[in-house]
């Protein structure tokens, strides 16, 4: 596995701990960071039922075995079905994902780190794993992505369990750039963040796939990505 220069990252965070992965760039890059600076590492998948979560999860299970170290778990895959929660929203159905050109709030998924955390925290109390690390960015503009939210949520959750599982965010003081050039040695074209993928690929044209094309551009780093289409033009 590549040697990353964890240090230098400000990545403090006590072993072992469970970090929430989604497949994409940046939980891909925290997990690879945090194994290859020797914390052991459980990575938590949480299943809601959303379009595109097969592709992402064989995608995810690729990039863990192409980072395989002692110190990286079994990744566990805990389910949390929204359908309920959202009838007839796009990433449950798939009508109307946003395109390239759609705005981020476009992609927002109410009460997502709500969810995630709900679960995550408490497999870590019942697993007896100190912390759950997530890979939130300094620019991420989601009033469920605040510090405020982590450390008041963290509270409540602990509080009702009688629990003591931290809340890290490792990443929270970098940009995307910081965040990519970090994990620039790692397969990160094994990582996945498409919302409609296209025959097992990235699509080439939805939101995240433009963001995608940006990360890698901005920051300098060769994007290997499969896309299905190079065009980012509006989805059909």
């Amino acid at each position: 596995m590549a040697n990353l220069a964890v240090g230098q990252g400000g990545l403090n965070v006590v072993s072992p701990s469970a970090v929430l992965v989604s497949g994409g760039l940046d939980s891909a890059i925290l997990v690879g960071a945090l194994v290859c600076g020797g914390v052991d590492v459980h990575p938590l998948y949480v299943r809601s039922g959303f379009v595109w979560e097969a592709e992402e999860l064989e995608a995810l299970r690729g990039y863990l075995k192409a980072i395989a170290a002692p110190s990286l778990r079994a990744l566990i895959v805990l389910d949390e079905p929204v359908a309920d929660l959202l009838p007839g929203h796009w990433s449950v159905n798939g009508q109307g994902v946003p395109d390239a050109e759609s705005p981020d709030e476009a992609v927002y998924l109410p009460g997502r780190n709500v969810l995630l955390l709900a679960k995550a925290i408490l497999w870590c109390h019942l697993n007896g794993v100190g912390s759950v690390c997530l890979g939130t960015l300094s620019s991420n503009p989601f009033s469920d992505a605040t510090a405020d939210f982590f450390d008041g949520y963290a509270r409540a959750v602990n509080h009702a369990i009688g629990g003591q599982v931290q809340v890290v965010r490792p990443f929270a003081h970098l940009h995307k750039q910081d965040v990519m050039r970090l994990g620039a040695s790692l397969p990160l074209e094994l990582s996945f963040s498409c919302i409609r993928p296209v025959g097992g690929r990235h699509c080439g044209r939805c939101n995240k796939c433009a963001e995608r094309r940006r990360a890698f551009a901005d920051s300098g780093i060769r994007d290997r990505t499969r896309y299905a289409a190079d065009s980012m033009s509006p989805l059909a």
